[in-house]
């Protein structure tokens, strides 16, 4: 049994639970501020999805690269990540709905008995992130508004997207990793091709994936049971091939948007987070010279 007195939190950091205006189900805010005195314009913010996975790795990375900004160009900003109430690092029901574009579906259980799992919240996400969050953390710490950054991975790199075709002024980088384009027919490329302008600024979109995304197996998936369908399934989502042809397409269009690509080498879709995140916290807190 593990001593409650000695369990650890992570220096500068705090969370609390947040409901919508429009009520509903709480979200659960992970915030760490830096320590010392911001910026005359403010620091730059970092928000995730995903945020009970994805805030320890952003808080890491940040904390043993931003104390070396000679050999990282990474200085110190906000990291705000949503998530959800509870110890696990995924709520699967939640962030379905919260994720997914609209109009959305409905599936199967996860569990025998559980309820439908529903998908197209993302507008009403968004909306929140946009209309409620970002101003709750510029109460709580001096931020650059035009240094704003969002990231999230899978159905979170998908949201990324549905939230820069929508909303491409709410930040200036949107970090996708292992996007979901593939998701019920490949709707965001529909978002994609009716998607808004931003408004007076040139909006960076990096999109990534790991290496084992493709359509090869990482070497030890070649034992496993389900060998045949994950590379089945592989070739039919198509996640490095969707979000290369997508970054190809939308650098240098006439909206201004800048895109890259990159592939982790040696990671599948859940190990590239760790890397995928990293890359974030490099982008979001890049010193500019």
């Amino acid at each position: 049994m593990i001593d409650s007195a000695n369990t650890y939190s992570m220096p500068g950091t705090l969370f609390f639970d947040m409901v919508p205006a429009a009520r509903g189900e709480p979200y659960r805010l992970f915030l760490f501020i830096p320590a010392a005195q911001p910026p005359p314009e403010g620091w730059p913010l970092l928000i995730l999805t995903d945020g009970n996975a994805t805030f320890p790795f952003a808080v890491a990375s940040l904390g043993t690269q931003a104390p070396y900004p000679a050999a990282t160009n990474v200085g110190w900003g906000v990291i705000a990540a949503i998530g959800y109430p509870g110890v696990d690092f995924y709520d699967g029901l939640r962030r379905s709905w919260d994720l997914a574009p609209p109009p959305g579906r409905t599936y199967p259980p996860f569990t025998v008995d559980g309820p439908p799992v529903l998908t197209g919240g993302a507008a009403k996400f968004l909306a929140f992130i946009g209309d409620e969050l970002v101003p709750r953390i510029a109460d709580l710490a001096s931020v650059d508004a035009g240094r704003r950054s969002l990231f999230g991975h899978s159905f979170g790199g998908l949201f990324t997207l549905h939230a820069l075709f929508e909303r491409p002024g709410l930040f200036a980088n949107w970090i996708a990793a292992s996007p979901s384009i593939y998701w019920e027919d490949g709707e965001i490329l529909r978002s994609e091709i009716r998607r808004q302008a931003a408004p007076g600024n040139t909006p960076f979109l990096h999109l990534s994936a790991g290496e084992y995304e493709a359509d090869e197996l990482a070497p030890f998936q070649h034992q496993n049971d389900d060998a045949a369908a994950r590379l089945e399934r592989k070739k039919q989502e198509q996640i490095v091939l969707l979000a290369r042809e997508m970054a190809r397409r939308l650098d240098g269009t006439a909206d201004g948007i800048h895109a890259q690509f990159e592939l982790f080498a040696g990671e599948t879709h859940m190990s590239v987070l760790a890397a995928a995140v990293a890359r974030a916290v490099g982008i979001a807190f890049a010193i500019r010279r």
